[in-house]
């Protein structure tokens, strides 16, 4: 009796003490990806983390590394975001955030081009800040709507069009790139990206499942579509892509006090009183039901926050498999670890990942063929 007695004191121990175990990981998927930048003084999360993700795809494809311009696809989306308020008189929402799919559109109606011919920084900048051009477009959009000359002025869209050249620079139609002259689309047909090969996946009970629906999300104004999955097989539409090869878009709520950019590490811990130590140390963590995430969105506790990309897996000590994401907010050893990357355990995407973007190749036959794609 008293063997016993030590045995099970010993394996409660040993259990306490292996789920405070400071982390330590290694890597098990690491596909290739661009060096991690910082979005800086800007909402445009959207851009820089779907433009990593096709210079991850262009890597696939072509074997070749181009650094493309975030802010091509920022100048040409902005002029949509405006349209679609000035339209619905107001009664929408203008502001810096966006979806990939805007990206995707961006890219198939406007092409592609290298940061070397469109940075979106003025002369002497090396950050980007868009905190007055974006209250300036503002006050002008409210204005038109006000209507103070009794019409809506035909030369509303120019005057924002005259904005972004000010603060972004003239768009651009043609550059040389190694060089070879090319326009936007020329380039992107060189970059092998076919934007209609690009399918986005949710995961939410209040649409029916294995189809498409507008997700009604603050930032979806352009009324894309997502295919809608149960979230145990919207993670393993994750897995099955890393597994293969290809990298993922991600579009997830950062606002829990367990996602830290600092610590590098994103968990959902059983017991909400260990949600501090939890950013250093393994807990045990929540089971994600498809009820709890449906009621986690539906309460808003569960926001489209951030845009980020994934680019492999890691695992813990213990074997616990992380999703390694590439963030954008730089690499400031004082404000962030992992290089940049945070590391989502698969509760937190299971409840925190409003939704994917994915090459349908990437999705499993089986899959593919329920949706069919």
């Amino acid at each position: 009796m008293r063997n016993i007695f030590f045995i099970v004191i010993s394996v409660l121990w040993f259990s306490l003490s292996s789920a405070q175990e400071a982390y330590k990981f290694t890597d098990v998927i690491d596909l290739e990806a661009t060096p991690v930048i910082s979005q800086g003084r800007t909402g445009t999360c959207w851009s820089f983390s779907t433009t990593s993700f096709l210079e991850s795809e262009i890597i696939r494809l072509t074997g070749e590394k181009i650094d493309l311009s975030e802010m091509y696809n920022v100048r040409n989306t902005y002029p949509q975001k405006a349209e679609n308020y000035v339209m619905r008189q107001g009664k929408a929402q203008f502001s810096e955030g966006g979806l990939a799919h805007d990206v995707i559109n961006s890219v198939r109606d406007f092409g592609l081009v290298p940061l070397s011919a469109y940075t979106g920084l003025s002369d002497g900048e090396t950050a980007h800040n868009h905190a007055e051009m974006v209250a300036v477009i503002n006050s002008m959009l409210d204005t038109y709507i006000e209507n103070p000359g009794r019409k809506l002025s035909d030369k509303w869209s120019l005057g924002i069009d005259a904005v972004l050249d000010v603060y972004l620079g003239e768009n651009v139609t043609s550059f040389t790139y190694e060089g070879e002259i090319f326009t936007p689309k020329s380039f992107l047909r060189k970059t092998k990206i076919a934007p209609d090969d690009y399918v986005n996946i949710t995961s939410f009970s209040h649409s029916k499942f294995y189809n498409k629906f507008i997700l009604n999300i603050p930032d979806n104004f352009s009324n894309g579509s997502f295919y809608n999955l149960p979230v145990d097989e919207m993670i393993n539409s994750i897995d099955n892509a890393l597994e293969n090869g290809f990298t993922i878009e991600l579009d997830c709520d950062v606002s829990e006090p367990t996602f830290s950019s600092k610590y590098g590490v994103a968990v959902i811990p059983d017991e909400s009183e260990n949600s501090e130590a939890a950013l250093s140390n393994i807990y045990p963590e929540k089971n994600i039901t498809q009820a709890y995430r449906q009621q986690e969105f539906e309460n808003y506790r569960t926001t489209d926050d951030h845009l980020m990309h994934i680019t492999g897996t890691v695992k813990d000590q213990n074997g616990n498999i992380y999703y390694k994401v590439k963030n954008s907010w730089g690499t400031n050893p004082s404000r962030t670890t992992n290089g940049g990357y945070v590391y989502f355990s698969k509760s937190y995407m299971a409840l925190k990942a409003i939704s994917i973007t994915v090459h349908k190749d990437a999705i499993s036959k089986s899959m593919a063929d329920q949706l069919d794609l």
